[in-house]
């Protein structure tokens, strides 16, 4: 329950380094993407020109193709990538709820604890009260014989 104390900094450094590490991968994979989509649509433009001699041409369309597969190829990691993240930030979510879970729920147990000391001190008081007035009453001179 004490999960607030130093007790969990160790595991919560090393989940934020390894959060840390992810991003910059993911960030790579983005940047690397990105750069392959744009280098073939690059090459792609070029190629297309339209030449006289068939051979020529019949290569060229054999590298529009190639080109084309690699930007499929580079497009669709990058929607391997939004999903993978889309599953990181539902995850982290949900690990993010059961912090706030369990934060609430020792802040509560704390609050049960006060509040518990409290009832018993007021009890005490009462019960102390209480026989206060006993004596008092048993003590008085308007208390009469036949009411004890």
């Amino acid at each position: 329950m004490n999960k607030g104390t130093g007790v969990g900094t160790g595991p919560t450094a090393a989940a934020a380094a390894a959060a840390a590490q992810k991003q910059k991968t993911m960030m790579q994979r983005v940047e690397t993407d990105i750069a392959v989509i744009v280098d073939n649509f690059t090459q792609l433009v070029n190629v297309a020109r339209v030449n006289d001699p068939p051979v020529r041409n019949s290569q060229e369309s054999f590298m529009m193709e190639m080109r084309a597969a690699r930007m499929v190829q580079a497009a669709d990691s990058l929607l391997k990538l939004v999903s993978e993240l889309k599953q990181t930030a539902i995850f982290s979510g949900f690990a993010s709820l059961n912090d706030h879970v369990e934060q609430r729920t020792t802040e509560f147990n704390q609050q049960a604890e006060r509040t518990d000391r409290m009832l018993a001190r007021i009890g005490e008081e009462a019960a102390a009260s209480l026989k206060e007035l006993e004596s008092h009453y048993y003590s008085s001179a308007q208390r009469t014989p036949d009411t004890a």
